[in-house]
């Protein structure tokens, strides 16, 4: 194994192999918003390196990289929309994007949720939370607007690849639905084009859907190099429908002693935590209890 030696192994898995943890910055999102600087610096006093934005909390690509410089913290990748919304989208000026995400220091503009097609009306039914509003129109997409879906990320990929950002797709569970046959996952898998366009697992969100974890990283090796770190109780029922029973990483169903080292292995190399509300007090204590189970994981 490349950069692997005697002397690393028993050291903890992160610091084996030089990685950073990271954490996707979504996790804090209420506390970035009031205090971006405040927030910042807790996160890196915890332990925590690298972030990954969703969002840039009403600050320009400058402003941001400002704030973490301060806080001493590297970006590495961030989520955009696909569809037009805020400050940055993969339907917007993407020049601008990419000017921007460099400034950032972002290699890796990762998709966080399926495009929905421009035919829906986005408007939830009455009563309908966020949820369930987003797996109803999942639910009604066909194969055909999933390939769109590819088709969309490899012209993505290839505009941006010569910024040296790398575009991704980072999955829910709705992906694993059955759906003429096939999965949305599979069509993304099998559509888009390795050289232009990467994915990132939310191992979470792949558990809750029922699937395995392990099983998709072994079939599919080299496609995924990010991977979200989120663990969620054994109450989980598995379901389509972005349903999980959160909970933080080390105390939940997801063996990370065995599944770090086998994403490793598969080509994922960039870990960020990640934590779905509801939480069991505040938030930042949340992200300090799996960094520090992550930091002491010898894998």
């Amino acid at each position: 194994m490349t950069g692997y030696s005697a002397n690393a192994a028993g050291k903890p898995f992160f610091q084996q192999h030089g990685l950073p943890l990271g954490l996707q910055l979504y996790t804090l999102g209420p506390d970035a918003q009031k205090d971006l600087d405040g927030t910042l610096a807790a996160v890196a006093k915890i332990g925590y390196r690298n972030i990954e934005l969703a969002g840039l909390y009403g600050r320009s690509a400058a402003e941001m990289k400002a704030a973490l410089d301060r806080a001493g913290l590297t970006c590495t990748s961030a989520h955009i929309q696909g569809r037009p919304m805020g400050s940055q989208s993969f339907s917007g000026d993407l020049s601008k994007l990419a000017e921007d995400l460099n400034v950032i220091g972002v290699k890796s503009a990762v998709m966080p949720l399926f495009y929905i097609p421009d035919r829906f009306e986005l408007k939830p039914n009455a009563g309908e939370d966020g949820p369930a509003f987003l797996s109803r129109l999942a639910g009604e997409m066909t194969l055909d607007d999933w390939k769109w879906n590819a088709d969309f990320l490899n012209k993505k990929g290839e505009a941006l690849k010569s910024a040296g950002i790398a575009v991704g797709y980072h999955n829910h569970n709705n992906e694993f639905a059955p759906v003429g046959g096939a999965t949305p996952m599979e069509v993304l898998l099998k559509e888009t084009d390795p050289a232009l366009v990467t994915f990132e697992m939310d191992a979470g969100w792949v558990t809750a859907a029922g699937q395995d974890p392990f099983a998709l990283l072994k079939q599919h090796k080299g496609r995924f190099t990010l991977m979200h770190v989120k663990d969620i109780k054994a109450t989980t029922k598995a379901n389509f429908g972005l349903k999980q029973d959160p909970t933080e990483v080390g105390s939940g169903m997801i063996d990370w002693k065995k599944l770090l080292p086998a994403a490793y292995a598969s080509g994922v190399r960039h870990f960020f935590v990640e934590q779905e509300p509801p939480f069991p007090g505040a938030r930042i204590d949340s992200v300090k209890i799996s960094h520090d189970y992550l930091a002491s994981v010898t894998a």
